[in-house]
């Protein structure tokens, strides 16, 4: 009790002391959205040092993403053109603070052979060994010291402190607990809400199974008093686990499992550097805006994989309502939210400026465009199924973690493919049609409905709600092609799904026979990776009613916007180059933003 006692006392004289300049944080009522990423790793990860990021910290990603220029990789300054308005850094919490041990001579690990493989250049070699031991349960012989793990620990909640200015600039203590049962990509992002936090992580080498994370949370929150989320991420990578209806013994879920999820993770990261978990063709094929970024490999082997239903988000939100009317609790009634999983300290999120997001196995165009001798990234070339990164928008009454944290917990959240564009997503059931055209129609909408995140409960009139979508283009970026509203749904035997475009840029309508709108249009120039905004719209906004409403079932409905077609980043590169875009991915993208759902529950 002693030892708890005094580790506890250390680590809050190193909050104390490292606490920035404070700053007043304004609150608005009708809440303001703020940008960030909830993902990201330094040289303190393992791995990451094993990929051949030896020299950029954790400091390095935060001075970076609050918008100072710093040394990337071969020494040139990268910069943002915005910074983000939060941040964390998720450094692995498995063998965490040995990586910085490797290359030291005299430490403890410099003679081990992962050290002597990255000592030596073998990267790829080092990397495979790591995975292989996180996935194995078994640390690597002098890797679990806690000694080493705990001062390194102390640090990442007092650089968190160091950066954090409420108001301007928010950071938060968090890490990366990196399961990988079976080689399942089950990885979790643990976030604190504020500096009441454990005396160490709980990592995969304590237990691999998300129930026990889960109780470690829990008794984070008893013991310590710590408000404490986890986000789960890389679905599209979990071999058919991730939204899948066992438990982590391979039992059917029971209500106790899916309440215990449904209250430990509210969210769900869209997308990241390694390909969008939103949707895939396979399941949607009547979408024809499901093939976006699609990254369809097995992790850490890199051998390609086939689509699994399990692994998407979409169809997590249909088997959550079949999952209902089984257990009585949907466990899958998670927001979205968008991070990077970059593994070179800083990411960028801009197609224009992509620096890589795997140290020395993507830093410069030609190793994007080609790879690299032996890399592990699903093929050759794989480096061009990879993309910059995606964003999270959070919409609070501040810019503090207090504010930011409650938007995620509550799930009023959205996820982009790392552009800025501003999504409202409302219903009710009294909202008027000239709504949108009220100065004060925001705060006219959250106290006639539900915000994105939220739950709709039946209307005893049995009236169709009306849904309120607003969207703005990213004041960097391109103009606005459509708003959709996707509704799910199922019978409890099969599941349903529909699009709606509900505004559209440009003046087009939908046409009534085919149910579609004609396409935007494209003005890149592949030669000189330019585009224009001769077409699409600045601004979409309507106030949508379900013509397929049935007020007796239950239904998920979100949005998803799109921008007009502007270059990839991998045709930026090949301008670069001087080559032709690459064959084995479009040339262009329709950069998009996907907001967290609301669930209609028509009640017993």
């Amino acid at each position: 009790m002693m030892r708890i006692v005094r580790d506890s006392f250390i680590l809050s004289a190193i909050v104390a002391l490292s606490v920035g300049p404070l700053h007043a944080a304004e609150s608005n009522p009708d809440k303001d959205v703020y940008f960030g990423t909830t993902h990201g790793h330094s040289n303190w990860s393992i791995d990451v040092y094993g990929l051949g990021n030896q020299e950029a910290g954790p400091e390095d990603g935060y001075r970076f993403a609050r918008g100072e220029a710093v040394s990337h990789m071969g020494g040139a300054k990268v910069q943002l053109k915005q910074p983000l308005d939060f941040f964390m850094m998720t450094d692995h919490s498995e063998m965490m603070g040995t990586a910085l041990l490797l290359t030291k001579k005299g430490s403890a690990l410099y003679d081990t052979p992962v050290a002597k493989m990255i000592q030596q250049g073998k990267g790829t070699e080092a990397f495979t060994a790591i995975a292989g031991a996180i996935i194995s349960g078994t640390p690597l012989p002098g890797f679990d010291d806690p000694n080493v793990a705990k001062p390194v620990w102390q640090k990442v909640v007092a650089n968190a402190e160091k950066y954090n200015a409420p108001g301007q600039f928010t950071t938060f203590v968090a890490y990366e607990w990196t399961s990988l049962p079976g080689a399942a990509n089950m990885h979790r992002n643990v976030i604190f809400r504020d500096t009441k936090v454990p005396e160490l992580p709980f990592t995969a080498m304590d237990s691999d199974r998300a129930e026990d994370l889960w109780t470690a949370m829990e008794g984070w929150r008893k013991k310590h008093g710590s408000t404490v989320l986890a986000i789960s991420h890389n679905g599209n990578a979990s071999i058919g686990k991730m939204f899948s209806p066992l438990d982590s013994d391979g039992n059917f879920m029971t209500a106790e499992y899916a309440k215990r999820r449904l209250a430990n993770e509210p969210l769900h990261e869209a997308g990241q550097v390694k390909g969008v978990s939103m949707a895939h063709p396979q399941f949607s094929p009547n979408d024809e805006w499901a093939n976006f970024e699609l990254w369809n490999y097995h992790l850490p082997s890199g051998a390609p994989v086939p689509a699994m239903r399990a692994n998407y988000v979409r169809e997590g939100w249909k088997m959550g309502l079949s999952l209902e009317k089984i257990v009585g609790v949907n466990p899958f009634k998670m927001g979205v939210e968008g991070g990077s999983d970059s593994h070179s300290t800083i990411n960028t999120f801009e197609e224009f400026n992509n620096q890589g997001n795997h140290a020395a196995m993507d830093n410069t165009a030609e190793k994007r465009r080609n790879g690299m001798p032996g890399q592990n990234l699903g093929v050759k070339g794989g480096n061009m199924f990879l993309n910059p990164g995606t964003l999270t928008g959070a919409w609070a009454e501040s810019n503090t973690r207090g504010a930011i944290f409650d938007a995620m917990s509550r799930k009023e959240t959205y996820a982009t493919s790392g552009t800025r564009i501003k999504v409202r997503f409302f219903a009710g059931y009294d909202y008027p049609s000239n709504l949108l055209k009220n100065k004060d129609w925001v705060a006219k909408a959250y106290a006639g409905g539900v915000p994105m995140g939220g739950d709709l409960p039946p209307n005893k009139g049995k009236a169709s709600p009306q849904f309120v979508v607003s969207a703005l283009k990213s004041p960097h970026s391109a103009n606005l092609d459509r708003i959709q509203i996707i509704k799910l749904w199922t019978d409890g035997v099969i599941d349903y799904e529909k699009i709606y475009d509900v505004a559209l840029s440009d003046g087009r309508k939908v046409d009534r026979k085919t149910g579609k709108a004609r396409a935007v249009g494209n003005t890149v120039d592949l030669k000189t990776a330019h585009y224009t905004n001769d077409i699409g719209d600045a601004a979409l906004k309507t106030v949508w009613t379900d013509p397929n409403f049935d007020p007796a079932q239950n239904a998920v409905y979100y949005v998803r916007v799109l921008e007009i077609p502007t270059p990839r980043w991998s045709t930026f590169d090949a301008v670069a180059l001087g080559l032709p875009p690459s064959d084995m991915v479009p040339a262009t993208i329709q950069e998009r933003a996907w907001t967290s759902p609301i669930w209609y529950s028509a009640g017993k």
